[in-house]
């Protein structure tokens, strides 16, 4: 892996030569897989794209541009901070989930695809139940960057929903994300996963930490130096999230109401047995792109 300063120097011009914008992409690309990064021409792409302000066609047509000293410094910065493996979307304070582009910091997790599996299932139930434009309510526990919340009010044009999160500062940016895209149909709270809400919710989704505490270390270096902590540690066998919900969820669903978590590989048939423990109804999970059972969806009778 090339050091921090080779990074800042390579991107230097040479002999007084500056570099183009394809040779800087090229190099950064290079740099990236030596360092064993998963997917090093996009995130060379986007990073020089970022640094430019180009988009991916004004980039690519922008090939054989010289870079200014100042700009090859910006691109520097941010291939060093990619080389210690800090994720793009955190380098870029921003990440698209459901096509909302999100702000993300240091206090979120940061939002994955495979997420969204959550939000196709919670509308797939909506949508065999009726109308979208119903008024619902909605609870988002541990509620983060407002991911799910936000992508959930973005489809129903009527509904009105709430996040909390142990965190101030995450809510901060939920909040943030919310007056961004536009969403004043929502209020944040303060509070541990269900402790603060009262009445009762249509909807309850949750993405919560699932990681087993002796598994943290071995995660990939992306999200193990860079999550926040208290969003990934779901006790020594992970399932103590699912723990809280399946205590708050019952008496807070009005009847016919639905929850839908994300799961962790493997724990399907736990969350389940958990959910069905406390008089809810589960349905065979819901599999993402990958074919992994990642949503489980339980309806109140």
């Amino acid at each position: 892996m090339a050091a921090a300063g080779d990074t800042l120097s390579r991107l230097q011009p040479v002999n007084g030569h500056a570099r183009t914008v394809a040779q800087v992409r090229r190099e950064l690309a290079a740099q990236l897989r030596a360092a064993g990064v998963e997917t090093p021409e996009l995130d060379a792409r986007i990073l020089v794209g970022h640094a430019l302000g180009l988009d991916h066609a004004a980039l690519a047509a922008a090939n054989t541009r010289m870079l200014s000293a100042r700009e090859a410094d910006v691109i520097g910065v941010m291939a060093r901070r990619r080389l210690a493996h800090e994720p793009v979307a955190r380098i870029l304070g921003r990440k698209e989930f459901w096509s909302l582009n999100l702000r993300v910091d240091a206090a979120t997790l940061v939002p994955r695809p495979e997420t969204e599996t959550v939000v196709e299932a919670a509308l797939a139930a909506i949508d065999a139940d009726g109308s979208r434009a119903r008024p619902l309510r909605i609870a988002d526990l541990g509620t983060g960057s407002g991911a799910l919340l936000l992508a959930l009010l973005s489809e129903l044009p009527r509904a009105f929903g709430v996040g909390t999160d142990i965190s101030y500062a995450a809510l901060r940016v939920a909040r943030e994300n919310a007056k961004l895209i536009g969403s004043a149909r929502t209020r944040f709270l303060a509070c541990n996963m269900a402790a603060a809400l009262g009445g009762v919710f249509d909807v309850i989704v949750s993405n919560p930490p699932y990681i087993a505490s002796h598994d943290l270390n071995a995660l990939a270096p992306e999200v193990r130096d860079f999550d926040p902590r208290v969003a990934l540690d779901g006790g020594p066998d992970g399932l103590d999230g699912y723990r809280a919900i399946a205590a708050f969820a019952p008496g807070l669903l009005a009847p016919g109401g639905i929850l839908v978590v994300e799961l962790g590989a493997g724990q399907a048939p736990d969350v389940a047995a958990m959910f069905s423990a406390a008089g809810l109804a589960p349905a065979p999970p819901r599999t993402d792109l990958n074919n992994v059972p990642r949503a489980l969806l339980a309806r109140k009778a």
